[in-house]
């Protein structure tokens, strides 16, 4: 085969080849990248090398002089020891029930805030508002001014039922105590709805026109439009805010340490909260490297999922 450029019909001229750029092109169009570069590997690689190698060490402070190599003993540790494994267990199940409920919820109000009403820009705004408090402040705000059993608003709520029926007082609930995580997954719900409920309303908002119309002059039910055309419109918008929301909830430690401080009898104790308790309680250095280690590279694979997720939306979207 001729490598040739075969002349244009038109202009009876070969077309224009596209001149690829040198090497030191190249260098200077990335060159004011470098700063960049630099200090994100300063800022993120250097300590998770540093954490990678603590992970390989048996370190605790209480004894400085006993550290030695131990290989990959600490990851053994991680993977049998019986308090992790309840904290992945718990991980699993509050990263599962926030994102599950927080999608459901973020859908119901998506379609709500889809819809031309009075006030919706206020709406949208007060709904949002739950996502914008700091997390230290909103679990703070969720054990004291709801969950406090003496002065907190679901008692007091509880009383004012109970008066009206004619009783004097009504039960002394201790929320926290009673049902810690349940407490903790309604406080991160409150939370996370409102992201879940901003990226369902972008995929809303990015339905086709034309196709929403054609369902309505072919006589389709408003329930049947929803399951047949936004539902399967939304499939990647929901995978996204399902891995996005996974990522972030999976981390969290404010709430927890916060809220219920792992309790009672560690059945709030998550992976970041059995980590800090590794860390700072038991002076494990080299079992919560190894933990750290765990983590990020389960965030990773998150992440990869997450990554993949957007960019098959924004591939959607050009092919349009």
């Amino acid at each position: 085969m001729s490598t040739h450029a075969h002349p244009s019909k038109k202009t009876g001229r070969p077309p224009a080849r596209r001149v690829k750029p040198t090497g030191n092109r190249r260098w200077r169009r990335r060159f004011p990248l470098l700063p960049a570069l630099i200090f994100t590997i300063i800022v993120t690689q250097l300590p998770f090398v540093a954490t990678l190698v603590i992970s390989t060490f048996q370190w605790n402070i209480l004894q400085p002089g006993d550290r030695h190599f131990t290989g990959l003993s600490n990851y053994t540790v991680v993977f049998t020891d019986e308090r992790l494994r309840s904290a992945v267990v718990n991980t699993v199940v509050l990263t599962a029930s926030v994102v599950i409920i927080s999608v459901v919820l973020g859908l119901g109000l998506a379609l709500l805030l889809d819809r031309r009403f009075l006030g919706r820009g206020l709406a949208r705004t007060l709904l949002i508002a739950p996502f914008l408090v700091m997390p230290v402040a909103a679990a703070l705000l969720w054990k004291h001014a709801i969950y406090n059993p003496d002065y907190g608003l679901l008692n007091g709520t509880l009383n004012a039922v109970y008066r009206l029926f004619g009783a004097d007082n009504g039960p002394t609930v201790d929320w926290v105590s009673s049902f810690p995580m349940p407490a903790l997954v309604i406080a991160l719900v409150w939370q996370w709805t409102p992201f879940m409920m901003l990226i369902l309303l972008a995929g809303l908002q990015a339905q086709p026109g034309d196709v929403l119309e054609a369902a309505r002059v072919d006589g389709a039910s408003a329930l049947q439009t929803f399951r047949l055309i936004t539902l399967p419109h939304l499939r990647q918008y929901i995978e996204l805010g399902t891995v996005l929301g996974s990522i972030f909830v999976v981390q969290t430690f404010d709430a927890v340490y916060t809220i219920t401080q792992g309790g009672p009898g560690s059945r709030t104790t998550n992976l970041p909260y059995e980590i800090y308790l590794t860390m700072f309680r038991k002076f494990e250095y080299g079992q919560a490297a190894a933990a750290g280690v765990v983590v990020v590279i389960g965030s990773i694979v998150i992440a990869t999922f997450a990554l993949r997720v957007v960019a098959s939306l924004f591939r959607e979207e050009v092919s349009r």
